[in-house]
């Protein structure tokens, strides 16, 4: 999709479509009562019949409406007014890009950027637009040996801003936005592929293209590698497989030589089945979203070379299968990290923090200065927190303030959940230094709690995407979150720290 920043009156517009809102009690917009007033009252004589009560969700569609230049009208329900916020600005924008879809109008010019969202400017305006936009387009055919063709696909918006000033912070936002969303739609496809295809061998070639296509450095630890350097834990959950586990680098230098990279581990799992505690057969299918951590860093990791952020970044994703065999993790097992702890194994499924507490290790040699894990770890977090926001646990009161104010900003929230001395207890073990489940109770924090005795040399945050990363039900599907949280995390940081 093309996307141009542009100011002009309604009225003007000479285009295949204009795009109007309209809010509960049949009120039109400022650009809808300008347009109106062209079309000599025929908006108001629609609204009074009762064509378009201006709910949300609503579209209407008026072909060659008169007095006016455009060919077609396409009026948006907004719901009320007053509680006209940023979620139902998404909504209201992916409810646009859905009805213009069916139109067969190849492009349309877009005055929904008029609506007040309060605390937002139009930079934030036009960049949720496209992000919406271009999550409402998106879809995962290619595996349908049929996929479905439009007779004349929409190929082009004109936002539109009020002032001539707005055009360049416009522009900026616009970038944001389709970088953002090439992260997204990279990370959702790796979700949406099954595991016979998405294997940590698929994953690393996916860091490969990385590199080929924008010049970041990938390399790609192999098992012989990682029986070097100790990482009994993650070697331990691969044991079950035939597929070769990986443990993925990808260095991405857009800040200064000397200058710290920030690092983000994610969880690649590219199929669970929870080995010798194996889990129940209803949904097992969906289990091959396990991965959509290490997803997250490769489509984080794209859009920073997208943008050109100026900052140095490490992506690490330690990736392998977890499924019941002969050689697989037994409850009871005993295995030695990477930093030397030893870990009881007293559920298999649990495996997730057995391969990111090495991942964590590893990445002590760059010297990060923050790191950012990411991982589908626990069902406890889907519990408490639902499919609406991440968890969010650090051991640094900044770096969580940080991330809660970017997941904020780009609509990709996360909560913040405590990682207390108290819970250490629950993971005591009678035989080895700690086990590596602490019960039912506050599990989504026990698993963070696991995972911050790997994290003491750094700053460090864990986000909990179980809930998050996958839908379920009839739009079952990856979602590429956490990407828009961590990329403006990562933009806001640039923002704060310019290189000098």
């Amino acid at each position: 999709m093309e996307y141009t920043v542009k100011s002009g009156d309604p009225e003007k517009q000479r285009s295949a479509c204009v795009v109007i809102g309209v809010f509960e009690g049949r009120k039109l917009s400022v650009s809808g009562k300008r347009l109106d007033e062209a079309a000599q009252g025929a908006l108001t004589a629609l609204l009074r019949r009762g064509d378009i009560e201006g709910k949300p969700g609503q579209t209407l569609l008026i072909h060659n409406p008169a007095n006016l230049l455009c060919e077609r009208l396409l009026l948006i329900g907004c719901g009320k007014e007053k509680e006209f916020n940023e979620g139902r600005y998404r909504e209201t924008c992916a409810k646009m890009a859905r009805a213009l879809a069916d139109t067969g109008a190849t492009e349309a010019v877009v005055y929904l950027t008029e609506l007040e969202v309060k605390g937002r400017d139009i930079a934030w305006k036009l960049r949720h637009t496209v992000e919406s936009v271009e999550s409402a387009l998106y879809k995962f055919d290619r595996l349908k040996s049929h996929k479905s063709e439009k007779k004349r696909p929409l190929r082009k918006l004109i936002l539109t801003v009020a002032k001539r000033s707005d055009l360049a912070p416009g522009e900026t936002a616009v970038q944001q936005g389709l970088a953002i969303s090439t992260g997204v739609h990279l990370a959702r496809d790796l979700g949406n592929l099954p595991g016979n295809i998405c294997t940590p061998s698929y994953l690393a070639d996916q860091a490969r293209e990385l590199e080929h296509q924008y010049g970041v450095k990938t390399t790609v630890l192999e098992r012989e590698d990682m029986e070097k350097l100790g990482m009994g834990a993650l070697l331990s959950v691969a044991r079950g497989s035939r597929q070769p586990p990986k443990l993925i680098t990808i260095e991405y230098k857009g800040g200064k030589d000397d200058e710290p990279p920030v690092a983000l581990v994610g969880k690649g799992l590219t199929f669970d089945a929870g080995g010798i505690s194996i889990k129940p057969a209803a949904a097992m299918d969906e289990m091959k979203y396990d991965m959509c951590g290490g997803a997250t860093v490769l489509g984080v990791i794209k859009a920073a070379c997208e943008l050109k952020l100026p900052v140095n970044l490490v992506g690490v994703i330690p990736s392998s299968e977890n499924l019941p065999d002969g050689d697989a993790n037994k409850p009871g097992d005993i295995v030695t990290s990477m930093s030397g702890q030893t870990i009881e194994v007293l559920n298999t499924d649990a495996e997730g923090r057995l391969i990111l507490c090495d991942a964590l290790t590893y990445t002590e040699r760059f010297h990060p200065v923050a790191v950012v894990d990411i991982a589908t770890l626990t069902g406890a977090c889907v519990i408490a927190l639902g499919n609406h926001a991440s968890g969010l646990m650090s051991n640094n009161d900044q770096l969580a303030r940080d991330l809660l104010a970017a997941g904020k900003y780009a609509h990709d929230r996360a909560w913040q959940l405590p990682v207390w001395d108290d819970y250490q207890k629950q993971l005591d073990s009678n035989f080895a230094d700690m086990a590596n489940i602490g019960g039912r109770e506050g599990g989504a924090i026990t698993a963070a709690c696991f995972l911050a005795r790997y994290t003491k040399k750094f700053k460090w945050a864990h986000l909990d995407i179980a809930g998050t990363a996958w839908k379920s039900g009839k739009e079952k599907g990856g979602t590429g979150r956490p990407v828009p949280l961590l990329i403006t995390w990562l933009i806001q940081r640039c923002a704060a720290h310019p290189a000098k």
